[in-house]
C-alpha cells in the first residue's frame, strides 16, 4: 500500500511527529519550490536541530544523501537516505516578517516560514524563540570566494524528493517556503508522506 500523500499548500506549513526509524519523504511536485524543515526531540523539545553541529560533524556545507542532521546535544536526529536534487541549504534562517521588511522593503504583512512554523508548532508547546535554523530542502544558496552569499532559484525539477529516516522520535515542522527569491519568484505546494516501520520489524529488533 502506498503511503498517504499530504499536501502543504503554497506559503503554508505543517507539524507532525515521527517515530524512530520512520521515513519521511518530502517532494517538490512542480519544481523550484523550497521547504524549510525543523526538528525537535519528541520527548524533550529542548533538544533540537542544530545547523552548526550538523555542518561540523558532517564536515560539509552541502548536506545530501548519506549525511545526518544532528541535534544541539550532538546526537543524530535524521539520516538522508535519498536526495534526487542534491542541493539544500543549512546556512540561512527561516524567512520571517523582518526578512520582508529588511531585505524586500515590503511594507505590508507577508506570509513567512517562521510564522508558519510558529503557528503549526504552537500546539506542541513550541514558541517562536525555540525555532532553530531550518534545513532548507531544495534551496539553492551560492557563495563566492569572499564568502558572499546569494540566493538562486532552486535546481529541483517536478517530482524531485528527499527521503529521511528518523534516528529518534521526532517532532517535525515543515513549510512550503514563502520567500520570492528562494523560489524563483513563484510559490507552489510541497508534498510529503511518511512510511512507518512495520510492527514485525520492531518486534524483531526488541
Amino acid at each position: 500500500m502506498k503511503p498517504l500523500v499530504n499536501i502543504i499548500q503554497k506559503q503554508s506549513g505543517a507539524a507532525f511527529t515521527l517515530k524512530k526509524n520512520d521515513i519521511l519523504t518530502v517532494i517538490d511536485p512542480m519544481g523550484e519550490q523550497v521547504s524549510d524543515m525543523v526538528l525537535f526531540n519528541a520527548e524533550d523539545h529542548k533538544e533540537k536541530l542544530s545547523s552548526g553541529k550538523s555542518l561540523d560533524f558532517e564536515e560539509c556545507m552541502l548536506l545530501t544523501k548519506g549525511h545526518y542532521l544532528w541535534s544541539n546535544r550532538s546526537r543524530k536526529m535524521i539520516e538522508i537516505l535519498e536526495d534526487t536534487n542534491g542541493r539544500n541549504d543549512f546556512l540561512l534562517a527561516p524567512c520571517s516578517p523582518e526578512t520582508f521588511k529588511i531585505m524586500y522593503n515590503y511594507k505590508e504583512e507577508h506570509p513567512s516560514c517562521l510564522g508558519n512554523l510558529q503557528q503549526h508548532l504552537k500546539p506542541f508547546g513550541i514558541g517562536v524563540d525555540d525555532i532553530p535554523t531550518a534545513f532548507n530542502i531544495f534551496m539553492n544558496v551560492q557563495f563566492d570566494l569572499n564568502g558572499k552569499l546569494s540566493v538562486h532559484p532552486p535546481t529541483s525539477k517536478a517530482g524531485d524528493y528527499i527521503r529521511l529516516q528518523a534516528q529518534m522520535d521526532l517532532l517535525v515542522g515543515l513549510t512550503a517556503c514563502s520567500a520570492e527569491d528562494s523560489n524563483g519568484g513563484t510559490f507552489k505546494p510541497i508534498h510529503y508522506h511518511i512510511e512507518t516501520e512495520p510492527q514485525h520489524i520492531k518486534r524483531k529488533r526488541s
